[in-house]
């Protein structure tokens, strides 16, 4: 089946198979997870390989492994949510490995620069998520590093308009609750960071608040302990908001 002929419309997307779903479960992501769990999970991440359309970049193939893989970990998150909390937006576009896109950057003084960046995931306000294959193949292993969380988890962010660092909010928790306890984190995190520290999280964590969201929450399935240990208060947080407490699930 050629990929062109499925974005216009003109045959099915890839069928995913037993054999991919029990593959992409076996990732030691999901060790922690019960059998109800795991059923529902998979019949999230089912309903967002309907709803989403998978796209291929610069010679990527789109196939059931694909698939799998992406809706797997990203039906993670909300699991005890709903895949809507993403959003309306369309397309999940897939490289092969790390891309380069071309950027307009302005410095200090007003000066436009053309600037490129390598990338291993990105999210649009409103558009695509982004993905490299390569560095999704290297999500999942809890380690602390999952481009598919952490790039829909700045979807997740996007809900209430630009990446800030705060989601939209269900009942139970307030606005002034979260930055309360978000702020502080992230101006120690960032102090740690300035002064050389080592740390248990990625230090690009400290790049903004929507990209300190995006990694401990990455942290936050992958290497809860690691973040409860470090910020004992977000991770309470975060297990009120993803209505999830991973570390209750026992050692991945």
């Amino acid at each position: 089946m050629g990929l062109k002929g499925w974005l216009f419309g003109k045959s099915e997307p890839p069928v995913v198979s037993e054999a991919n779903w029990r593959q992409v479960l076996a990732l030691p992501l999901f060790d922690r997870l019960g059998e109800a769990e795991r059923s529902r999970l998979r019949t999230l991440a089912e309903r967002l390989i309907r709803k989403k359309t998978f796209s291929a970049a610069a010679g990527a193939e789109i196939d059931g492994t694909v698939c799998a893989t992406i809706a797997a970990q990203a039906a993670l998150p909300v699991l005890n949510l709903d895949i809507d909390s993403y959003g309306r937006w369309q397309e999940v576009i897939v490289y092969p490995a790390g891309f380069v896109p071309e950027r307009e950057e302005m410095d200090e003084i007003g000066v436009v620069h053309h600037v490129r960046h390598p990338m291993s995931g990105e999210a649009w306000e409103g558009g695509p998520v982004v993905l490299s294959w390569e560095d999704v193949g290297w999500s999942g292993l809890c380690d602390g590093y999952n481009v598919v969380i952490h790039e829909f988890a700045h979807k997740l962010d996007m809900a209430n308009g630009a990446a800030n660092g705060l989601p939209r909010l269900h009942s139970g928790i307030r606005a002034e609750e979260w930055a309360a306890v978000f702020a502080p984190a992230f101006e120690d995190f960032c102090r740690r960071v300035e002064a050389g520290e080592e740390t248990q999280l990625d230090p690009y964590a400290a790049e903004s608040p929507a990209e300190f969201f995006a990694v401990l929450t990455e942290y936050f399935f992958e290497l809860p302990e690691a973040l409860h240990q470090s910020y004992p208060a977000v991770y309470g947080l975060m297990q009120r908001y993803y209505r999830q407490d991973p570390l209750a699930r026992g050692p991945a």
